[in-house]
């Protein structure tokens, strides 16, 4: 049953890499004409924009620094080129509907409404209901393993990976928490932030399960293991910022990443006898099961709701699960401990 599920698993990441193609939305030569129009106009049919008195970088084009509105201001405001983008893709989007046609893909998203000026309202909902159910997560691991459990003559935890969990809860929210940014207006800082914070996440996590599987307990040793993967999760996140934005390369890192990591986990709950491997394989299986959502992507219902919110939505119960499997196994080693010191 094992080697069936990886099976299927490893069909998925390769079936993957056959769907990273440019959006066909945005290369429409209806659109783009409907873009360069609201450009030089700043109106698309009978709305228009009085920002696009400002150009795409936010520097204005007749009038001096002074003039604008401040920044706590234009947040909840989109520039010029990302309304003229909005419109012609709602507009376009009408079109293609009344001719029969399915909805597609512009730079890369699928057509979705905005409400109150947010980008992703759904998307922004989960992401901050993740970041809650993480904090949520750790605060409990940290009343465990500080309040309840008891600790070593020198004051310290008995359970070994205490600091590792520390650093991940500190990753994680900090993940969910530019993600929700993100979802909620779409720009180039915005978009390296939540780009780069997850790649972090996927790099220190991949640490995390090295050394919990193969029970790396001498610091000399954890640091050979984590050099490495520091080095190279480093190394990408740079060249992302500072290089080239790739979005296929980082999509290809991060599936590795990622499937590494689903590999270790499967396999350590595959052979080791801790009492909640069941949670663990729940995990790793919604994982699995998660990014096969973003693989098989679909068109989004009611403007709203596609296949990466079903993902981000899948994460909330995985993300209770695996702190609960967070808990046990702190436990589940203290306790192994406390009988070996007797």
């Amino acid at each position: 049953m094992a080697q069936c599920r990886f099976s299927l698993f490893l069909l998925a990441f390769f079936c993957f890499f056959g769907v990273l193609n440019a959006s066909p939305g945005d290369s429409d030569p209806i659109y783009k004409t409907c873009v360069e129009q609201c450009e030089k106009t700043g109106c698309v049919g009978n709305k228009c924009f009085q920002h696009c008195n400002f150009s795409s970088d936010g520097n204005p084009i007749d009038g001096p620094w002074y003039l604008q509105e401040p920044l706590y201001m234009r947040w909840k405001q989109w520039d010029c080129r990302s309304d003229c983008r909005y419109e012609c893709m709602l507009s376009r989007e009408e079109e293609r509907r009344k001719l029969g046609n399915k909805p597609t893909k512009y730079h890369g998203r699928w057509p979705l409404r905005r409400i109150y000026g947010i980008q992703e309202p759904v998307s922004v909902a989960l992401s901050a209901l993740n970041l809650a159910v993480q904090f949520h997560g750790w605060v409990s691991f940290f009343i465990l393993v500080n309040y309840k459990l008891p600790f070593r003559p020198n004051k310290s935890t008995f359970y070994e990976y205490t600091g590792m969990w520390h650093l991940y809860a500190i990753f994680a929210m900090n993940t969910w928490f530019w993600s929700a940014v993100f979802h909620s207006q779409d720009v180039e800082l915005t978009e390296k932030l939540d780009y780069s914070s997850g790649v972090a996440l996927l790099g220190y996590s991949l640490i995390l399960a090295t050394i919990r599987a193969f029970n790396v307990r001498l610091e000399a040793a954890r640091v050979m293991v984590a050099a490495p993967i520091i080095a190279f999760t480093t190394t990408h996140i740079l060249y992302l910022n500072f290089y080239q934005f790739d979005y296929g390369l980082n999509m290809i890192v991060c599936t590795i990443m990622g499937a590494l990591q689903l590999i270790l986990w499967a396999v350590w709950a595959g052979v080791t006898r801790h009492p909640s491997c069941f949670k663990l394989w729940v995990v790793v299986s919604g994982g699995a099961a998660s990014m096969l959502l973003d693989i098989y992507d679909f068109p989004p219902y009611w403007g709203l709701v596609d296949a990466h919110v079903l993902s981000l939505a899948t994460t909330i119960p995985l993300t209770y699960l695996w702190w609960s499997f967070a808990r046990d196994d702190s436990e589940f080693r203290t306790s192994m401990l406390i009988k070996k010191t007797k």
